[in-house]
């Protein structure tokens, strides 16, 4: 059985290709290979997240989970190069691409790392000013909910976290599980597109 991108080490053989792609404005040259997520093109759902967001006025960095090889991180990264952008993942292959990626277009602020368990590996006193995510849906509902608390734990007060699902893979219990953790009034569907749905919840 092959890969998939929440394995934590891919088996698969390596096959790195490389492939420029445009975003907020910004041109950039990806490096992608076998058991990562959407490895020949960034993704609809990825590049309608970054397009939507705007970084939330109170200070402090930007945290992107599940970062696969990199695109919603280092877009945020290269257009804010005054905020610290973290981007985690699971899967090890991805975080070494996102690193050469970080590299190969010169997205200094950016810092990767490898979370064999995810969000649970984050010092408690680890805050930032937003937290970005396309959830890996093949995980589990109660992965990605996970994520959504974990989320509200390390955001500042102010702070946003920005959800993109699709409305067939949970959009509508991901509203449901957001409203539970941040109350109804601050959550909002900011944008939707071909059945993609993209969530801000902010944290009071």
């Amino acid at each position: 059985m092959s890969d998939h991108y929440y394995t934590n080490k891919p088996t698969s053989e390596s096959d790195e290709r490389t492939w420029a792609y445009q975003l907020k404005g910004e041109r950039f040259s990806f490096i992608t290979d076998r058991g990562v997520f959407s490895k020949n093109e960034v993704d609809f759902g990825s590049k309608l997240l970054i397009e939507s967001i705007d970084l939330p006025k109170v200070q402090g960095a930007i945290l992107d989970v599940g970062c696969g090889y990199g695109p919603i991180g280092l877009a945020l990264g290269k257009t804010n190069p005054e905020r610290k952008v973290v981007m985690i993942d699971v899967n090890e292959r991805a975080c070494e691409l996102a690193e050469k990626n970080a590299q190969k277009n010169g997205v200094e602020n950016a810092e990767v790392r490898f979370m064999e368990t995810g969000m649970l590996e984050l010092n408690e006193q680890e805050l930032f000013a937003m937290v970005v995510t396309n959830p890996p849906i093949r995980a589990g509902k109660s992965v990605v909910h996970g994520i959504y608390e974990s989320a509200y734990k390390h955001l500042l007060s102010k702070g946003i976290l920005f959800v993109v699902i699709q409305k067939k893979q949970g959009a509508p219990s991901t509203r449901q599980k957001l409203e539970e953790l941040f109350g109804v009034a601050n959550v909002e569907l900011i944008e939707k597109n071909k059945g993609y749905f993209i969530f801000s919840a902010q944290k009071n």
